[in-house]
Parts: C-alpha cells; structure tokens; sequence
C-alpha cells in the first residue's frame, strides 16, 4: 500500500519513531499509514541501520550498466576531440569508425552527453534562425563541377600588421575546397590568378555563385564585374546571391565559420605562415574531416575534376549563325543601323550578339547574359538581378 499524500520522508520519520516509542503493535501501526506490514519493516531496519538519513529517497540507478561504454572508446573519443576541438559527435564518429572500423560505437547522443561529461564542450551561443529562402534562380547542384561557390571571408590582420583577404573557392555538389589562398586585398588582379591556378588544376565549372560585392560584382548592368566578364567568355554562367542574404550561399558560409575557427584564432606572424596553415587546414577539410551532408564521407571522397579544361579559346562568345555580332567600343556603344547605341564600357573590345524576338526588337547578349533589348534604335538594359537574381 502507497504512504498517504503528505511529505514521504517526513510520513517515514513519524512512522519510525512511533514504532520505537509508542508501543503499539505494528500491524496496527502499519494500517493506520496505510502501508504494508513489508514496508514497515523495510523502513525500521533502514532507519536502525542509517539513522534519519536512511529515511531519505535514494537514487535507482545501478551501480554499473551493461550498456555503459567501454572505458576504452571513451578514451578514444576524448583524445580525438582534442586533437579536433570543433569537430561534433558525428564527425567524431565518422572519423573513430574509419580508425577503428572493429569498435561497436555508441549514438552521437551519447558521444554528446559524454563530452559533455568531460567538460568538452562548451555551450552554444544563441543564434537568429536564419531565412530559409533560397536564390530563386540558382541550380541545386547534382554532381560535381555543376556549381562552385566563392567568396572572401572577411579579412584580418595578421601578426606583423598586415591585413590578409582569404579567398576561398568551394565544389557546390561534393564541399571539395579547391582553393584557400590568403591574399593582400580583394582586388581582380589579385583574385584572376589564382582562379587560372584552380582552372588549370580542376577544369572549369558550369557555373560560379558568389555574392555582389567586388571583385564579383559592380554597379554595372547586370552587376557585371572584369571577372564576371571574364568567366563568361569561358563559357561559366554567373550566379549571384541576394544583397545582404548571405544564408543563399550557406554552404561557403558555414565553410567560413569552419574556416575562421580552425586557422585565425590566433592569426600567424607572416603570410608564409599563415597560407601554410590554410594548407594544412584544406588537406583535412578535404581529406579527413567526415561531413554530415556527405554521409560521413569526406569531400575527397566524392569529387573528381571537370572534363571541361581551360585553354585560349572563348566558346561563351560563339554566338549562334542567326545572331547579328557587333564589336562593343572603347566608350561602351555599338554601330547599329546607322547610330552609335550604348551598352557598357566594361565590354569595350568584346563582342555582343544580338537575336531578333520580335518585329525590330532584338535581344542583346554578351556570351549567355542577356544585358536587355534593343528597340527603335534604343537600348533598355536589363533589370539588375532582383532578388534571388542571379546574372546566369
């Protein structure tokens, strides 16, 4: 029978020391708390053996599991959470199970309550849930080389004063990180080199999504910068992610985080330094770190360059037989029908094809771009790419 509904522990010590002092038979005694004649005794000898503190609830738990984890790979996980201090119970799992693939892991949420345990990790700042709108013109990437991302993570100054500009150039499909290169500034003379650099070694990408600041983009039509232009002539279309929506480039975001807790805190004296640190960073980005997205596997795992190589030709500027092709001039105006019509001095010495849609209306590309059309000798660009635009 249950104790009635006061206070148990205070039902208990009544109950005890009436036992001791009233001299009222137990049984009894026992029907008036409403308990059996067992409990009783239970209590009386828990009470003789401890005193009021035996009186008191005790824990259930047992004193050992059978389902506790071996000491051995809790060691295991301790030490590699060490050496990989932001690296989470999956990872964490990924990597012991490609170490020791003989081990019988525990869950994550275990591997995380045991972390947790061993003052290994540290509790989460709280964070504005992001807008999950996606670009709305942007391709979800199926394999790789169909889309890469690029951006600059935000630039730092290094041991001996000088700022360093981080660009990094990331596999959409497979997170392979093809580039890491800490430069001087943000600038295209800066930044062109090193995508030739990537180009020669992985091919080129059907498409390129960055943000809209520069080198990337400009205020030009369709926010066309000299890299863009670039990049359109060998034949890459162009997308770009919304102003102040950094959340449409997720991915080389989260990379950034990544990127800046792994090798900026503290920064490096020199820039030799420091590049051999995003080196290294890469290698196991790429290499060892498992990733969620990817099943555990890693970016290596899954990518493999593109068939498509970079060489002098510019197949992005041959337009189809029944375009008409005029040469952009050094002021940014084209000869058409008699009169000098203005496009853009960024394409000055490039050539633009136009296609006819209609009766005297012509569309206006430069490589896939459509920059807008060409009526009664008139051009009406094209509306800057609106929201979730993009430029492809």
């Amino acid at each position: 029978m249950p104790w009635r509904q006061t206070d148990p522990v205070l039902e208990r010590t009544r109950f005890v020391l009436e036992a001791e002092r009233s001299g009222i038979a137990l049984s009894e005694l026992c029907r008036r708390y409403g308990i059996s004649r067992p409990t009783g005794y239970h209590w009386i000898r828990r009470y003789q053996a401890e005193g009021l503190a035996g009186l008191e609830d005790q824990s259930r738990r047992p004193h050992c599991s059978p389902n506790q984890t071996p000491a051995e790979i809790v060691d295991e996980l301790v030490r590699l959470r060490q050496r990989k201090p932001n690296w989470g119970p999956k990872k964490l799992l990924a990597r012991l199970h490609r170490l020791h693939p003989e081990l019988a892991l525990p869950a994550a949420s275990t591997v995380s309550a045991i972390l947790k345990r061993k003052g290994l990790v540290e509790p989460a700042r709280r964070r504005a849930r992001p807008d999950r709108a996606l670009v709305s013109q942007s391709v979800e990437p199926e394999a790789a080389n169909e889309v890469w991302t690029t951006d600059f993570k935000g630039e730092f100054r290094l041991g001996n004063g000088q700022l360093c500009y981080p660009l990094t150039i990331s596999d959409g499909w497979s997170r392979f990180l093809l580039a890491c290169d800490g430069l001087p500034a943000a600038r295209y003379e800066l930044t062109r080199p090193a995508f030739v650099r990537v180009f020669q070694e992985y091919g080129l990408p059907d498409r390129i999504r960055s943000d809209n600041g520069p080198p990337f983009g400009t205020h030009a039509i369709c926010g066309l910068s000299r890299l863009a232009v670039w990049w359109l002539k060998l034949g890459i279309r162009v997308e770009r992610s919304r102003p102040g929506k950094p959340q449409d480039n997720g991915r080389h975001e989260r990379l950034h985080r990544t990127l800046k807790e792994e090798t900026t805190r503290p920064a490096e004296a020199q820039v030799s330094s420091q590049q051999a640190r995003f080196d290294r960073f890469r290698r196991e980005y790429n290499e060892e770190r498992p990733h969620e997205a990817l099943n555990g596997l890693s970016p290596a795992d899954l990518y493999r360059p593109s068939w498509r190589p970079l060489t002098s030709e510019t197949p992005g500027l041959d337009y189809p037989a029944h375009y008409e092709r005029r040469q952009v001039r050094k002021d940014g105006r084209i000869k058409w029908r008699g009169q000098l019509v203005f496009i853009s001095e960024l394409l000055h010495r490039e050539p633009v094809g136009l296609e006819e849609i209609d009766d005297d209306v012509w569309a206006v590309y430069f490589a896939s771009l459509r920059l807008g059309t060409l009526r009664d000798g008139k051009f009406n660009p094209r509306e800057k790419a609106k929201a979730g635009g993009g430029i492809s």
